[in-house]
């Protein structure tokens, strides 16, 4: 039963990254963020195409409640992961969203 509610979530997620690769930006792909094991919650637990595709989605956001709410979805993926192979992911504090929060903060004169 675990098996298959990890194996249905991966494959929403999965499916919610491809349509969403489909819509993002040219401008949005070249952005400078890159995902690595060292900034990524799970790096370890993902397949490379996963990682491709996580790192184009988090890159694609322009909002902030947006990008926190797949973020908080894309943790508890790796959360759930980690759980069944008994390993411990290292928490990332504010994440990749930040940027978001700091883009859409007025400048002070």
């Amino acid at each position: 039963m675990l098996r298959r509610n990890l194996v249905f979530s991966a494959a929403v997620l999965l499916g919610s990254a491809a349509l969403a690769l489909q819509t993002i930006p040219d401008r949005a792909r070249a952005s400078p963020w890159r995902a690595d094991e060292d900034n990524t919650r799970g790096w370890q637990l993902m397949s490379q195409q996963e990682r491709i595709d996580h790192q184009a989605r988090v890159r694609s956001f322009t909002d902030y409640d947006t990008c926190k709410a797949y973020r908080k979805q894309h943790h508890e993926l790796m959360e759930q992961r980690a759980r069944e192979r008994g390993l411990k992911l290292f928490d990332d504090r504010e994440g990749f969203c930040w940027r978001l929060k700091r883009d859409a903060q007025p400048e002070q004169d």
